[in-house]
């Protein structure tokens, strides 16, 4: 069949309203997640700060260091998720300066979880040194720690690029990626050397851990019980940090047999690998805890928030 000029413009407008019409959708669909998430975890850090309990417990310093982590980590992704969608393409100096801070809470993740083992190991296997091990002060060092370990894997990256690079690439625009902005041969192996050995240590912690507590669990010990299974969460957290990794394999290994699926391959991959670890953290972490889920309730629920709705508890 022919084809008029008029109807190849009807038809071009037509793929452009769909593909406009599912760019929408899918930057809503991630924006109401995003702003779900963080708002379950902004209301944990109002929690937080506002019961004196919980700022002198190390168990909950290091969960709610993993809430704010997550909640940078998670506005940064999205931030970055909106951009490629709405420009394209963006300045490499502003992508340095979005995509640091995504990179910088990735690290902390694993880092955190395995320090949060720790923690629970200390507490169930050596109890009567706990409060002289696990101090508030200790708690606040550990994390220095862990933002300092980040910052040693991701600036040399910086410094390689500044070093390297031509002015000219730093104002260019490009598609904002960690691999098109370092995109030097020592960063790609640097990278893969820190992160094999960041997740070689977290999970050396987490199965000495594990079994540790698994052996004092055999004792009938509620706590040592709980403990254990505490510490396969963070195995799975850690499982889903790992994915991040796999990533981009995993996409051309999808879009080499799937190709026309190609753009819902790398959104559905965003969801699964950036927003629902940040979803899964404050439900396994904060509302399974007895006493934080005590304190929360009057946050979350909206009946109990409002004065003037305080009779429908009754």
């Amino acid at each position: 069949m022919n084809v008029t000029p008029g109807e190849s413009n009807v038809t071009g407008a037509a793929n452009y309203r769909s593909t406009f019409v599912m760019a929408v959708s899918k930057n809503v669909i991630v924006v109401v997640l995003g702003i779900t998430i963080n708002y379950i975890n902004a209301t944990m850090i109002h929690t937080f700060n506002k019961h004196h309990i919980f700022k002198m417990n190390p168990r909950f310093i290091l969960f709610i260091h993993l809430v704010v982590n997550d909640m940078i980590q998670l506005t940064t992704s999205i931030s970055l998720f909106i951009f490629t969608y709405t420009f394209h393409t963006i300045y490499v100096h502003l992508c340095c300066l979005l995509i640091l801070p995504a990179i910088f809470t990735t690290q902390n993740t694993p880092l955190n979880l395995a320090f949060m083992a720790a923690e629970c190991y200390i507490a169930v296997c050596i109890p009567l040194r706990y409060n002289t091990i696990c101090t508030v002060k200790r708690t606040y060092i550990v994390i220095g720690v862990i933002w300092t370990m980040s910052s040693l894997s991701v600036l040399p990256d910086v410094f390689i690029l500044l070093a390297t690079e031509p002015l000219e690439f730093l104002n260019s625009r490009v598609f904002c990626h960690r691999e098109t902005v370092f995109r030097t041969t020592y960063s790609q192996k640097k990278r893969g050397v820190s992160n094999i050995l960041f997740l070689v240590m977290v999970w050396l912690t987490l199965f000495y851990t594990y079994f540790r507590i698994m052996f004092v669990a055999k004792a009938a010990n509620a706590d040592a019980k709980k403990a254990r299974n505490t510490i396969l969460l963070h195995g799975f957290q850690v499982l889903l940090c790992m994915m991040v990794y796999v990533q981009p394999l995993l996409n051309q290994v999808l879009t080499y047999h799937f190709p026309s699926f190609v753009v819902l391959i790398r959104f559905v991959s965003f969801i699964i690998y950036q927003i629902l670890p940040r979803f899964i953290s404050p439900i396994v972490y904060g509302l399974r805890d007895t006493t934080f889920r005590k304190y929360i309730r009057r946050y979350l629920c909206v009946v109990n928030c409002h004065p003037k709705m305080a009779h429908l508890r009754k």
